[in-house]
């Protein structure tokens, strides 16, 4: 994220990105925030599958609603300056595995 923008992610997340995930079936398991003054968002979203998540994300970032949603929460100038993306399975251990 860019300097200075965490009240700004904050928002769009808060105001409008929470609900665009849920209507294009991003599950969200959880946000977090740096602690060490990284300037970082953290979140967790559940898929099916792989095939799922290319399906979801894809019409997520089309979605005209989130295209305007990104371009007016940076009238004030870029939010994110980059996206890394994970894709994990839970381990059998895992206390919140069905089945355990």
């Amino acid at each position: 994220m860019y300097p200075n923008r965490m009240e700004a992610i904050h928002k769009r997340f808060s105001n409008h990105t929470v609900a665009l995930f849920l209507k294009h079936d991003l599950k969200i398991i959880d946000f977090w925030e740096d602690a060490e003054g990284k300037n970082k968002i953290y979140y967790v979203i559940e898929h099916k599958d792989m095939e799922a998540r290319n399906i979801n994300f894809k019409t997520f970032v089309n979605d005209p609603e989130w295209i305007e949603v990104r371009d007016l929460s940076e009238l004030d100038g870029p939010i994110v300056e980059k996206i890394e993306s994970s894709f994990m399975n839970r381990v059998p251990y895992s206390p919140n595995n069905k089945g355990l």
